[in-house]
């Protein structure tokens, strides 16, 4: 009997001087020009057998007649790049005030401490907590965002202790996440935070000078008192107990080795190299704040080469937004970030319960609703997860994150990945439905797997080693 081999869907992009090409399953390989042709055309049995069985392998041939464990296995692996949406929203975002000691020029959404207007309501807060458990997934975060929650903390602490009581029955796998600057932290606070497992998020932008000037207070002690919490933290609730990340602003650009310097002295192991969000009242200052794609990317590469470096002087410092990626490219099991899930993650996996009395399918959508674009809203809190999921809101979210109805993505090496962001684009374009291709989203996505693409063909083995260890799926979800 002979055996023949035949093609299944894959997509080639050129990447400089080699061709990469990514099969359905996510998997991938190099090819020089004639290897490139030979695929194209459809003949890839004129490649040296070790190619066919590379090709093979990695799920862009198969064997005719095909056996069933192969195919179950490629079904597998498409099925594994799914799972995280498969079980209901498992983030769960609780906005209990959107005050803020802080007066960050490129703020999406905070306001003044004495504001008084942007509080939940406490019936708001225990119908979201209850809510919450109408989701199937076995596993919940529910992260705490604001303005800044610890500014409301009994609001933090009841909803907390609420969904801790309910969960007496649920037995579900719970984590407490509280995003804030810690600048009113505690000591009551940490031994109840440790009491429930409660981990904390803070923003780090760099040293004191650029920090204190990104995230100013009227006693010019942002850093200072952010140090201060850090240490708390640590101190009281447990070294792991705290993380950080930080905002690209334009006087950012020119320090991206001072930024991820501190990270290091600080003995933080990960920092997330996020660009600005224009969203909420950040939008509105974008000629002053703004930047380039090219200028980020500019950034974004110095300071990875700089957590390289670190990395290789025997210093662990993960790059959150690097993890993802590589998540994306090395890992058979997706991590679930949102932004990058198809159909989307935005009210999928994940929920935003705000202050104003609405659901939210993300973050970014509750964001847009600060600045007048309410046109995201799920409904009410309260209202039941069916409901929620079945509104027209969010399934012309779903449909507009469809690969198969983007002509942009459709044939996109990186369709494996990645999506279309309906919120991305109702905020850039005012359209759910912009082309995938003329989205900030888009642009900057397709830049980060080139580059990590090039870096893994590049990297010696010690360096690949290091990305395997950051591909590894964990929390990321947001």
């Amino acid at each position: 009997m002979t055996y023949s081999s035949s093609l299944l869907p894959y997509n080639l992009r050129c990447l400089g001087e080699h061709w990469l090409a990514v099969s359905s399953s996510g998997d991938h390989i190099f090819l020089d020009d004639a290897e490139a042709e030979s695929l194209r055309a459809g003949d890839p049995q004129s490649l040296p057998l070790s190619t066919q069985a590379a090709l093979k392998s990695r799920f862009f041939l198969r064997s005719e007649p095909e056996s069933l464990g192969s195919a179950r296995l490629l079904a597998a692996r498409r099925s594994a790049r799914h799972e995280t949406l498969k079980t209901g929203p498992s983030l769960h975002i609780i906005v209990p005030t959107l005050q803020c000691a802080h007066s960050c020029q490129y703020c999406q959404v905070s306001r003044a401490l004495e504001d008084n207007g942007h509080t939940m309501p406490l019936n708001d807060l225990y119908a979201a907590c209850d809510s919450i458990f109408d989701s199937n997934a076995p596993a919940l975060t529910i992260e705490f965002q604001g303005g800044d929650p610890l500014l409301r903390y009994d609001l933090v602490q009841a909803a907390i202790l609420r969904i801790v009581a309910r969960n007496e029955v649920e037995k579900r796998s719970i984590r407490f996440v509280v995003a804030s600057t810690l600048h009113q932290l505690n000591e009551d606070m940490c031994d109840f935070f440790k009491q429930h497992q409660v981990y904390l998020s803070t923003s780090l932008d760099g040293p004191a000078s650029l920090h204190n000037q990104n995230r100013p207070t009227p006693t010019r002690d942002s850093y200072q008192k952010t140090i201060r919490g850090i240490g708390l933290a640590r101190q009281h609730i447990g070294k792991d107990s705290v993380s950080a990340l930080m905002t690209t602003a334009q006087i950012s650009l020119k320090h991206p080795e001072v930024i991820v310097d501190e990270y290091a002295y600080q003995q933080l192991p990960e920092i997330f190299l996020r660009p600005l969000s224009l969203y909420g009242f950040a939008k509105r200052n974008q000629t002053r704040l703004g930047y380039t794609l090219n200028q980020f990317q500019m950034f974004y590469e110095r300071a990875l080469d700089r957590i390289i470096e670190w990395n290789r002087r025997g210093v662990y410092l993960r790059e959150v937004y690097a993890s993802i990626i590589l998540n994306k490219i090395l890992s058979p099991f997706d991590n679930g970030y949102v932004d990058l899930q198809s159909p989307t993650g935005a009210g999928s996996s994940v929920l935003v319960y705000n202050y104003d009395g609405y659901v939210y399918p993300s973050d970014e959508a509750r964001m847009l609703a600060e600045t007048g674009d309410t046109s995201l809203r799920l409904g009410k809190i309260g209202t039941s997860l069916a409901k929620l999921q079945e509104s027209p809101i969010q399934q012309s979210l779903i449909q507009a994150s469809l690969i198969e109805h983007s002509r942009d993505c459709r044939t996109c090496v990186y369709n494996p990945f990645c999506s279309p962001n309906p919120v991305d684009a109702q905020a850039q374009l005012h359209d759910l439905y912009a082309p995938a291709s003329s989205t900030e989203h888009c642009q900057r996505h397709l830049w980060l797997f080139d580059l990590f693409y090039r870096r893994i063909r590049q990297a010696d083995d010690n360096l690949l080693d290091l990305y395997y260890s950051w591909a590894q799926p964990d929390s990321v979800g947001e």
